[in-house]
């Protein structure tokens, strides 16, 4: 049943979008590049590759309604091999990556407020990690309304970064290198990287396209609007950044936006908005648990190669074998970002390539079925095709190589584990039917991950 208006979509847009990535990526973008004027910049272009790919996403969910989302549209236009590796790949690199990387942001935020000594992120993502599992176990599950406040508490605590930034600060001045000291250097592809992370999540809108009220090119004007006001709240929260701590000082910075509100506002400024972020950061990893062990349900149920996956406990409502697979890949993945000694970025270099290969097929699945179904009513067409879907292709292409030439081991994994799907999508082809779409649908609706 249709029920959701633009305005809703327009909310579950920002609410996916906006999470804690915002609160931990500026400042590796900023150690990226050389002045605050090109950082600023690359926001701006990300936002600008965002509404790109909302514009292509927009034709396919208004032409193709699914929550199937991407699932959906892969296997329309290029069968259930390419379907399949992206429910694999949901089920063990982006999804628990995602997790991982929540785990990480908690971790830094938390230990701002209560450090551990030396591996004090590492153990409260572990801590994170292991209590939302025997949570989840339990069938305890936080109701709507508690995930939707701290959506909104990230939200507010973003907005009064910025008004706290930009109007009661005293600006730091930029340090002046010393002589003989390194210039900074200029990594444009990483930073991008970092960038279109925090801006992940828009794709996800898709998933409601289903469900939405009036005229099907709504999804159109939802994620349009959408994105432009991220795009306008992230050069503003990172304008604030930089007016206080400059961009060495957000180069530097472990957790940005307590050391921003210490600086403004001393202490207790640093003490709420880490406390902020925390929460909203475990809320995020509680959402993203309970979807995710949902996937590995679907996958159980649909193949017999992963029959264990399909089991569920009836008196908890839980699916407790993908529960407790999903937090075993999560907490080696925590166990890799510590041997790396950088785990939010190894999350992000585990899990980009992945992403990137997604967006690309799903950009070529545009093309694909416009010529394999000439026919069918388009509600919202992409302007300028086919102009603006090559320009998403190739900004899909760039960040792909990009995040495959500019990372390290984290990136290696990810796309090791991408393709063993392959040989596991031979096997389980076998004995079992084709994967259907709930799969990749309703089963895998994000309540909101950020990164």
């Amino acid at each position: 049943m249709a029920t959701l208006s633009v305005t809703d979509a327009v909310i579950v847009t920002i609410g996916l979008v906006i999470g804690a990535g915002i609160f931990k990526a500026p400042s590796l973008v900023a150690a990226n590049v050389d002045s605050g004027a090109l950082m600023l910049g690359l926001w701006l272009a990300g936002g600008a590759i965002a509404l790109i790919g909302a514009l292509c996403y927009a034709e396919l969910a208004s032409t193709y309604p699914s929550t199937g989302g991407d699932y959906h549209y892969l296997k329309r236009a290029f069968g259930s091999g390419p379907s399949f590796l992206f429910a694999w790949a949901r089920m063990t690199v982006m999804h628990t990556g995602s997790i991982a990387l929540l785990a990480y942001v908690f971790g830094d935020y938390a230990s701002q407020l209560w450090p551990l000594g030396t591996y004090s992120v590492a153990i409260y993502a572990v801590l994170a990690v292991v209590a939302f599992t025997a949570i989840n176990l339990m069938g305890i599950r936080q109701g709507t309304g508690v995930q939707h406040l701290f959506t909104s508490l990230e939200v507010l605590g973003v907005i009064a970064i910025a008004v706290v930034g930009l109007s009661f600060a005293t600006p730091t001045p930029l340090p002046v290198p010393e002589p003989g000291a390194a210039a900074p250097t200029t990594t444009l592809g990483l930073a991008m990287v970092f960038v279109l992370l925090t801006y992940g999540g828009w794709n996800e809108s898709a998933y409601v396209s289903g469900e939405m009220r009036g005229s099907r090119s709504g999804i159109a004007r939802a994620l349009v609007i959408g994105i432009v006001l991220i795009t306008a709240l992230y050069l503003v929260v990172n304008w604030a950044y930089l007016h206080v701590l400059g961009l060495s000082g957000m180069a530097a910075s472990e957790a940005v936006a307590a050391d921003l509100m210490r600086q403004a506002l001393g202490e207790r400024g640093a003490v709420l908005v880490s406390l902020i972020v925390a929460v909203s950061a475990l809320t995020s990893i509680n959402a993203t648990m309970i979807t995710g062990a949902r996937c590995n349900y679907a996958l159980g149920r649909d193949f017999p190669l992963f029959g264990r996956l399909g089991q569920w406990h009836g008196r908890a409502n839980t699916p407790v074998n993908g529960l407790l697979l999903q937090s075993a890949i999560v907490l080696a993945l925590v166990g890799l970002g510590l041997l790396a000694r950088s785990g939010f970025s190894t999350m992000v270099e585990y899990t980009a390539p992945v992403f990137w290969l997604f967006f690309l097929l799903s950009g070529l699945a545009l093309f694909r079925l416009r010529a394999l179904d000439p026919q069918r009513e388009r509600p919202f067409r992409v302007p300028l095709y086919p102009i603006t879907p090559l320009l998403f292709c190739g900004s899909s292409a760039f960040m792909l190589w990009s995040s495959l030439s500019y990372t390290g081991t984290g990136a290696l994994v990810g796309v090791a584990v991408l393709l063993l799907g392959v040989p596991v999508y031979w096997l389980a082809q076998r004995p079992a039917r084709a994967l259907p779409a709930a799969a990749g649908g309703a089963a895998l609706q994000s309540v909101r991950e950020r990164r």
